[in-house]
């Protein structure tokens, strides 16, 4: 009998290894507990509380914090190198170098991101070396001199300028999307007005100096900011900050997940790596995009959108990995998931009215109750275990229209015509005799021949032909393709 634990408090629990199949953990609080490689087939986790105990938030909290101060500290030896610029001891150049390299910086990382900066440096520090050595060179009574010395100090600020600007950046735009992740919003206030006030403190002394340091604390809570909104252009800023503030989090890590239900739990700072989440119903779930995903699914922003709000009209899947996913119910009118591998999906209910399932790979996907009207289904992969049951559909595409061949081949071919119930799977029952005749192992070769000379005799007119065989696994032999011809024969039904 599958055990019980709803409502209770399992705080710091370990439930490593354990066989849990079918356990009712609704509405408990499981912050911290340990699930690691535990089967956890068909459980219930409806309305837990997943994620940090409240020291370990803390804790993390009191890091974040730490980062910023040293951020802080980083753009505060910024603005003294830019306040070279009214030094006597110092050339103007050298605080004009590492002026043009804040200046790019700041430009670069607000509208293309933190990785392109790398380039933008490069670039900026060739410019202003040459700019450098401009300035140091001197034409005295037509002799050329060279202050060499003012040229390695300028070269040295300008490099130590944008080795800062990028530490300081990344380590404080971490520590903010740290602290974003996993505290409520009132906190982070009150760390933006915290960090912002110790960084005039300290350098109230030097204006430039204070004035770097300030907008270097704003960029950082900008980019945190951004990072944690899902923007791409900072998603290595989000990545990192989402797996630190896991530390110490619910752990799911290598564990079975297969048709468990987290509907509207709370998840962040959850560890989901290596588990099996296949068909796991995540509808209406808070702070799914605050987990460690790992190489899941649950890495993907539009595919997590959908799974938590069931939304998914217009989205391109195309090419995806969405092994497994549930998108039970879930609106996807015009979706494209071409080439897309939807094995073991579960898409019980879901409106794919003129969804392009070309190529897409569907062993073992659930259909049942879906709409298909208007999918254009050429070349789609379906086997004798997709589930065709009670599918709501009243014409398809059998090609998807180009410019080179823009008819879609509708079926029925009668526009006026449509499929009364039941006679979709009436048509679609000689793919699965035809293109996917799959044999378990130890079957005698000679029968895959018997069998096929009868369907070819029962089926003159199709002209069928074995053209390839392929291995699928261990125990299965695919007879892909017969003929191309086939499809006429199909499309007379």
């Amino acid at each position: 009998m599958p055990q019980d634990f709803s409502g209770q408090n399992l705080r710091g629990r370990s439930f490593k290894g354990q066989n849990l199949e079918g356990a009712n953990f609704s509405g408990a609080d499981i912050r911290g507990a340990d699930f690691t490689v535990a089967n956890l087939r068909r459980a219930n986790f409806s309305h837990a509380t997943a994620g940090l105990q409240r020291r370990w938030a803390i804790f993390l909290v009191l890091v974040s914090c730490v980062l910023l101060g040293m951020s802080e500290f980083l753009w505060f030896l910024n603005g003294l190198f830019v306040s070279l610029l009214s030094s006597n001891s110092f050339s103007p150049t050298t605080g004009w170098t590492v002026l043009i390299v804040l200046v790019a910086f700041f430009a670069v990382t607000i509208r293309q991101g933190v990785a392109a900066f790398a380039i933008a440096a490069v670039i900026a520090t060739a410019i202003a070396v040459v700019a450098v050595i401009a300035a140091a060179v001197s034409n005295s009574i037509g002799v050329i001199t060279v202050d060499f010395s003012q040229v390695a100090i300028s070269a040295v600020a300008l490099v130590a300028g944008a080795a800062v600007s990028v530490a300081a950046s990344i380590i404080g735009a971490i520590a903010v999307a740290i602290v974003r992740v996993i505290a409520v919003d009132g906190v982070f206030v009150a760390v933006i007005v915290g960090a912002i006030t110790v960084a005039g403190a300290m350098s109230a002394a030097i204006v430039v100096a204070a004035a770097v340091t300030v907008i270097g604390v704003l960029l950082n809570f900008y980019i945190g900011w951004q990072a944690v909104k899902g923007d791409e252009q900072y998603s290595v800023v989000r990545n990192m900050a989402v797996n630190f503030a896991a530390i110490g989090g619910t752990s799911f890590r290598g564990a079975n997940l297969s048709n468990t239900d987290f509907t509207q739990a709370m998840l962040k700072s959850t560890d989901f790596r290596k588990a099996n989440l296949t068909r796991t119903c995540f509808h209406k779930t808070k702070k799914l995009d605050r987990v460690r995903p790992g190489t899941t699914y649950l890495q993907k922003a539009q595919v997590v959108s959908v799974l938590v709000t069931g939304q998914g009209q217009d989205l391109n899947f195309e090419r995806g990995d969405l092994r497994g996913v549930n998108f039970q119910g879930a609106n996807l009118v015009d979706a494209s998931f071409i080439g897309a591998d939807l094995s073991a999906a579960n898409l019980q209910d879901a409106d794919l009215s003129r969804a392009k399932l070309v190529q897409a790979q569907l062993n073992g996907t659930n259909f049942t109750g879906a709409t298909l009207t208007g999918a254009y289904i050429q070349d789609w992969g379906i086997t004798t275990d997709t589930k065709f049951d009670g599918v709501r559909c009243e014409y398809v595409y059998m090609r998807l229209p180009t410019k080179e061949n823009p008819d879609p081949l509708r079926k029925p071919d009668n526009h006026k015509e449509v499929f009364a119930d039941g006679e979709f799977g009436e048509f679609i029952q000689p793919i699965f005799d035809t293109l996917d005749l799959y044999h378990n192992q130890g079957v005698d070769p000679r029968a895959i021949a018997v069998a096929f000379k009868e369907l070819a005799e029962n089926n003159p007119s199709a002209e069928l032909e074995i053209v390839a065989i392929e291995r699928r696994g261990e125990d299965k032999i695919l007879l892909p393709d017969f003929s191309r011809d086939v499809e006429k024969e199909i499309g007379s039904r």
